[in-house]
């Protein structure tokens, strides 16, 4: 039997009927539910007990087991007995159902055997709401012949509710026959000769009490059926009483002695006639545990002749509602109980003894016969004693400190006391700055004449009292006010520390300390470097020391070093001393490089037309290191305002010459060369056609002027300072220059004068081939000639386009990261008017010849 289930609010009645003729499928369309097995119970949604011992089987009028010839024929459901051991079981479970109607469900069914012995048992079982299967409804044992039988069950369900039907087959000792079912209807009206039961309600008694289930059921003559009360553990309880309420229906009774916790479980009414058997729903048996309070009262007052008690009845262990308070009281040295009603959470009890211990319990009563629980946890205490006559005469001060004050008092007697049992406390309380103030109350030794109060805050004025106080009253002394003395002041506020950051100094603001524990006097500043981003400021020198006044605040520290961490230590003091300090990490300004003093140096070397050649010399950090040198050209405007060397502002953003040649910009970095290219002073050509870290530096235009600029910058994290100076001016030229033509063009130019000048060559060859053929005989001197006249020529040639290349100057060859505009664009700088280009490799002269995609060559010595 399952262990729990919830109460089922359906009720389900049966009833045998006589002898059923078998009910063909051409009777009519069933409801939902019903099955009369033609093409197998999966057809109607019915599925086999997945933990069952066996299976029922199914029998198909088409294909035929093999059984008696005395068996019915069609389909239908069976179990062989024989096939199986006694106590075996085998369950077929119906679809779940959910009529909001009371309806009927019938079948047929037979338990035949050959031999006439009992084949088993067919039972019949209700799952409501899935819950757990419960006993029987109805079952059938024994021979029944082998004819079908027919039964109806009478459910009545109500919304939101459902069940399922299972028909259970149960092997007997004989192991013999068989067991069968068919045509399973489910009616949407009520079974016309089954009784049934009206709804059960739940029962709820207090425990220790009698319990009392009343059942109603319907049917003629159902008072003399056979009933009884089912526990769904099978327990079954006779009936105690039963009586007709009219010529259709009858009450009967059904009582449980002494009910107790274990006695709550879900019961059902059944009855058994000869033409059925009846079942009502599951209802619950509740066994209310009467209350008892958790928590003795709670002592809220005291006199010498009254308790005031809260009941604390809000916890407690059973069941509620509570209807009913008592309070129930006693000396614990007498034997006389009484006991109060009490309405409100608290009572106050009357006419008791001075200084006299009492035992105090609390009763609780709820609704029902028996419902008034045990008595909760006692409340022992006491009344209180007389009045004390008066406080100790002198409270002397025996020793004062930072943070404690030792307190002297006379010996305390019973004279003064009034009692045995008293207390003696001293209170105080002080308030301090930020509105923070405490207040607290210490219990002394009554027999110690000396206390010391601890915990104290310093240089505080703290008042001091004394209590004296019994069961009944107390007395307090006046106040003594007591300041403690001065300790080390606190830290300096961490949080109030800043540090504003210059390039040479530091300006630092502090606040007072949160506990200074007296007058601060003053306040020492002690601070050193600890790290510096420029490797030629030293960090090992040792700490040095400013002292300010009580009143000052703040400090400016001077001649520091740029791009330094300054470390610094602040402590206050008081007449006792400093205190702990508090430190600091503020890192000074990096400065701008300083570069060399160009004014009224000319660091021009060289100019040309489209060239001009400076002397660079390196900057000397200041703060951190040097990160870059840029070399910046702008473009002189007649209309544009001349820009100040000494007081200019450098140029920031970086700007490609192709950037700045679509965008209009008035300037360009030409260069960016590291600082390790730049150790000691040396030239660099402005416009020598090459790229320096992305920056291409093309030839300067002659009909303009320039101004070009020095930088060098300097980065370390988020700061970056940049110096420059105007190191040179190149003016536009008056003469027509030689035309330097635009790299965009100069592939053109070039193919077609290396076309002429291979045509030229050609005809040379043709003409020498000619000349000998004609003049063999004269082949010696002429060859000479004509070999004479043109290596003439070649060289002349040779000459003409080896005098159109640049030269480089010094810093070029340094600078292994330089590659010319030319090279990057697949063109040879040196020739850009002539396509054919001309090499001394080896002491061989090769004349190559041709446009950009075909060359060939003429070698001559």
């Amino acid at each position: 039997m399952d262990s729990a289930a919830p109460a089922l609010p359906a009720f389900v009645a049966l009833v045998l009927l006589s002898p059923w003729p078998l009910l063909g499928s051409a009777q009519g369309q069933f409801s939902a539910g019903g099955c009369t097995f033609d093409d197998g119970p999966g057809a109607c949604d019915y599925h086999q007990d997945l933990y069952d011992d066996f299976e029922w089987v199914h029998v198909s009028a088409q294909e035929p087991l093999y059984l008696p010839p005395e068996m019915p024929q069609g389909s239908y459901m069976i179990v062989d007995s024989s096939n199986h051991d006694p106590g075996e079981k085998a369950r077929l479970q119906l679809p779940t159902m959910k009529e909001n109607d009371t309806h009927c469900i019938d079948f047929s069914y037979l338990l035949y055997s050959q031999n006439g012995l009992n084949p088993g048992t067919l039972n019949i079982l209700v799952r409501v709401n899935k819950g757990p299967l419960a006993n029987p409804i109805w079952n059938v044992t024994g021979f029944t012949g082998r004819d079908w039988l027919r039964a109806e069950l009478a459910v009545s369900t109500f919304w939101p509710n459902e069940y399922q039907v299972i028909f259970e087959a149960e092997v007997s000792g004989g192991r013999s026959g068989y067991i069968a079912i068919d045509d399973i209807q489910v009616l949407s009206y009520p079974c016309d000769k089954s009784p049934h039961f009206l709804r059960l309600g739940d029962v709820e008694v207090n425990a220790g009490q009698n319990a009392t289930f009343q059942c109603i059921a319907t049917g003629r003559d159902a008072v003399h059926n056979k009933l009884w009360l089912q526990r769904r553990n099978g327990e079954d309880i006779p009936v105690a009483q039963t009586k007709n309420i009219n010529h259709r229906r009858f009450a009967a009774s059904f009582r449980l002695q002494e009910v107790t916790k274990t006695d709550q479980d879900l019961y059902r009414c059944v009855t058994q006639s000869e033409r059925g058997s009846g079942v009502s729903n599951f209802a619950q048996l509740i066994v209310r545990e009467p209350p008892r309070p958790i928590a003795p009262p709670q002592l809220l007052g005291v006199g010498p002749t009254y308790l005031l008690i809260q009941l604390n009845a809000n916890s407690i262990i059973g069941d509620g509602p509570i209807i009913l308070k008592e309070v129930e009281y006693r000396m614990t040295s007498g034997s006389w109980t009484e006991t109060h009603a009490v309405n409100a959470p608290t009572y106050k009890l009357w006419h008791l003894d001075p200084d006299t211990e009492y035992e105090i319990r609390v009763l609780l009563t709820r609704p029902g016969e028996g419902g008034t629980g045990l008595p909760g946890p006692p409340l022992i205490t006491r009344t209180k004693c007389a009045e004390p006559m008066r406080t100790p005469k002198t409270l002397k001060i025996a020793e004062i400190q930072a943070r404690r004050i030792a307190v002297d008092w006379e010996s305390l007697g019973y004279n003064i006391t009034r009692c045995h049992t008293f207390n003696v406390t001293i209170c105080y309380h002080y308030f301090r700055g930020h509105n923070e103030s405490k207040a607290d109350c210490l219990d002394m030794d009554p027999k110690a004449p000396q206390h010391v109060v601890s915990h104290l805050p310093p240089y505080t004025n703290v008042s001091l009292k004394m209590i004296l106080t019994n069961p009944e009253g107390r007395k307090e002394s006046e106040e003594t006010i007591i300041q403690t003395d001065e300790d080390l002041p606190g830290p300096v506020p961490i949080k109030s520390l800043q540090g504003t950051s210059f390039e040479n100094k530091i300006f630092l603001n502090w606040k007072e300390p949160l506990d200074p524990n007296g007058i601060i006097t003053q306040y020492e500043v002690s601070y050193s470097s600890i790290r510096s981003f420029d490797p030629a400021v030293p960090v090992a020198g040792p700490p040095q020391t400013v002292s300010n006044l009580w009143n000052s605040t703040h400090h400016v520290f001077m001649h520091l070093h740029p791009g330094t961490t300054y470390q610094f230590f602040i402590r206050a003091s008081t007449v006792k001393g400093f205190g702990p300090a508090t430190a600091i990490n503020v890192t000074t300004n990096i400065s701008a490089p300083t570069l060399p003093d160009y004014e009224g140096v000319d660091a021009s070397l060289n100019e040309t037309a489209t060239t001009i050649t400076v002397l660079l010399r390196p900057a000397q950090a200041k703060g951190a290191p040097i990160s870059a040198y840029q070399i910046v050209v702008e473009e002189l405007h007649p209309h544009r305002t001349k820009r100040e060397a000494g007081a200019m502002e450098c140029y920031q953003i970086p700007i490609t010459y192709q950037n700045a040649m679509s965008g209009g910009a008035p300037y360009y970095f030409a260069a960016e060369l590291p600082p390790g290219n730049l150790p000691e002073p040396a030239p660099f050509t402005v416009g020598d056609n090459r790229t320096y870290q992305g920056f291409w530096n093309p030839p300067l235009a002659p009909r303009k002027g320039y101004n070009i600029y020095f930088q060098a910058m300097s980065s370390v994290e988020k700061e970056t300072k940049t110096q420059c100076v105007r190191i040179a001016t190149k003016a536009a030229a008056t003469e027509e220059p030689e035309v330097i033509p635009d790299p965009a063009k100069q592939t053109d130019r070039v193919v077609k004068i290396a076309g002429i000048s291979a045509g030229i060559l050609v005809f040379i060859l043709l003409l020498l081939v000619v000349i000998l053929i004609v003049k063999k005989s004269k082949l010696a001197k002429k060859r000479k000639d004509a070999m004479g006249n043109t290596r003439q020529e070649m060289t002349h040639m040779v000459n003409a386009m080896d005098r159109s290349y640049a030269d480089q100057s010094t810093l070029h060859a340094e600078d292994p990261l330089s590659i010319t505009f030319m090279d990057q664009h697949n063109f040879s700088p040196r020739l850009p008017n002539d396509p054919l280009v001309p090499t001394a490799v080896l002491g061989r002269k090769n004349v190559y010849h041709g446009d950009n995609n075909s060359f060939f060559a003429i070698s001559y010595l």
